[in-house]
């Protein structure tokens, strides 16, 4: 799960590598050789492989497609499964990052997938890859380098009576892909969807593990596997917990009345994104 936060940001493009850029941004490495194609991959495991018909255990498997990104763009979909990159055959997804690395950007390559039992090749055009490597890890922008200024100190406040509105947290869970808020005990909301409890679902991300398990917005999840649900913490301790590529069970209130349904996560352990 990930909140979003957008604050006073500034846009640059660097050419190549730059260390230090500021002294705001101690050791940060800012790179912008290489491609992307916007995409997440998982390899393709023995049981994915039977389950699709593949002749070869290889390739690496599509779980995220960005949008307006190169491989959206050539036709790329969650579920593809990518076995030839520019003539090459693709072992797995470290193989397939490595090619698309070393390919410079704004390249005209031909993808072999295969979809639906069938072989077949989409064009794309590869895009200039930018990524910001800091000690904690690293970041990558598409090719946008985003810069943060460091915030002015607060001045004094005055001491005063200020009746404060109540803030309501909308949390992201891109396990699920959905958006998801918290419903409080016995509230007018929670009573309005006929609950004491629960978590609302306020948007379902298209083609997510959410959407085919049949989710829609206005759900009031109550319940998932075999334990109750009444806030955010407690569906992240079930996810924490629960199999990949195996069915969650998962109980929603739709117009007042329970709705049973079950929810495949996608195995994004060892996920890679470029």
């Amino acid at each position: 799960m990930g909140t979003a936060l957008l604050a006073g940001m500034s846009f640059s493009a660097p050419g190549g590598w730059a260390q230090g850029a500021s002294s705001g941004h101690s050791g940060i490495t800012i790179n912008t050789n290489g491609s992307r194609l916007g995409i997440g991959v998982v390899d393709v495991t023995p049981d994915r492989a039977k389950a699709l018909k593949l002749k070869e255990e290889r390739g690496a498997e599509v779980t995220m497609v960005g949008d307006n990104s190169p491989a959206s763009k050539a036709g790329l979909k969650p579920g593809d499964v990518i076995l030839d990159f520019d003539g090459k055959p693709v072992q797995g997804r470290e193989h397939l990052q490595k090619l698309v690395g070393e390919t410079p950007a704004g390249s005209d390559v031909k993808i072999g997938i295969w979809r639906n039992g069938q072989y077949s090749k989409l064009m794309a055009t590869t895009a200039r890859a930018t990524f910001v490597e800091t000690q904690g890890g690293t970041i990558d922008f598409g090719g946008v380098t985003v810069t943060i200024p460091p915030m002015p100190p607060m001045p004094p406040m005055p001491s005063v009576n200020v009746d404060i509105p109540t803030m309501v947290t909308l949390i992201h869970n891109s396990t699920l892909g959905l958006d998801q808020e918290t419903l409080q005990p016995d509230g007018q909301l929670a009573e309005f969807f006929g609950v004491k409890d629960g978590v609302l679902v306020r948007s379902v991300t298209r083609d997510s593990p959410a959407d085919k398990a049949g989710l829609k917005a206005g759900d009031v999840i109550v319940k998932m596997g075999d334990s109750k649900v009444s806030n955010s913490r407690d569906i992240a301790a079930t996810l924490h917990t629960a199999r990949p590529d195996r069915g969650l069970p998962v109980t929603v209130v739709r117009n007042k009345k329970e709705v049973a349904l079950s929810v495949t996560m996608e195995d994004r352990r060892n996920a890679r994104r470029f």
